[in-house]
């Protein structure tokens, strides 16, 4: 049987459980029944079933199109713009950035069949992830994909940090080829994920900000070209 918890949680997934346990089991020893004890057991309960809760991996049915980039992340959409970015084209990007709240699942999932170019690691601040600053300046971790169909686009990927998140998982390398929705990482806890694409005709965002998306499951854009 599958257990709906991700390997990128490990060791927290047990050891903060393990932990609040056995803070449970203190205070029954420790307090007298009553009110107070009543109120410390519901705390902990619940901070055990979210310690549970945000490292767990969901199935996804991940659509089939080769014409869509899926959603990197779960969140909501904070961010839809047009910018530069020289790392993956010379022209303008579209920008789409997904805030993850403690509560969404943090697993984050390719958008598309493509080829891992590079991986690039950054140390920085831990701004809230909900501002656009985050982008710029928190600790991050930025992937270059090669789309693996027609228009064979780089494509950008940016795992970034937030004022709680202080570890950035990222368990692929360079050259490895990624199915559409294969997971690749986590980000603990609470963050923000980029997805960026050279703009044009050939690309149309699906998403508005303020919508919620899930990983490997949301169309983010629609390539008007795609071949083999």
């Amino acid at each position: 049987m599958r257990i709906p918890l991700t390997q990128y949680g490990w060791p927290q997934a047990v050891v903060y459980p393990a932990l609040i346990v056995a803070a449970m089991t203190g205070a029954a020893l420790c307090l007298a029944w009553g009110w107070l004890l009543a109120i410390v057991e519901v705390v902990l309960l619940a901070l055990l079933v979210w310690a549970l809760m945000f490292f767990r991996d969901p199935s996804r049915d991940v659509p089939q199109d080769d014409a869509l980039l899926v959603a990197p992340a779960d969140g909501t959409v904070t961010a839809v713009e047009t910018v530069d970015c020289s790392d993956i084209c010379a022209g303008p990007v579209l920008r789409i950035g997904i805030f993850l709240s403690i509560f969404n699942v943090h697993i984050n999932r390719a958008p598309c069949r493509a080829t891992v170019k590079t991986i690039t690691y950054r140390q920085g601040k831990y701004l809230n992830a909900m501002n656009p600053l985050s982008g710029r300046v928190n600790e991050s971790n930025t992937l270059v994909l090669l789309r693996a169909r027609e228009p064979k686009d780089r494509l950008m990927i940016r795992q970034i940090s937030g004022a709680i998140a202080r570890r950035i998982v990222c368990t692929i390398r360079e050259g490895q080829e990624l199915a559409p929705g294969e997971k690749f990482g986590m980000i603990k806890f609470g963050s923000r994920t980029e997805l960026c694409v050279p703009a044009g005709e050939k690309t149309k965002c699906l998403v508005r900000v303020g919508d919620k998306v899930k990983a490997g499951v949301t169309p983010l854009v629609r390539y008007g070209i795609c071949q083999d």
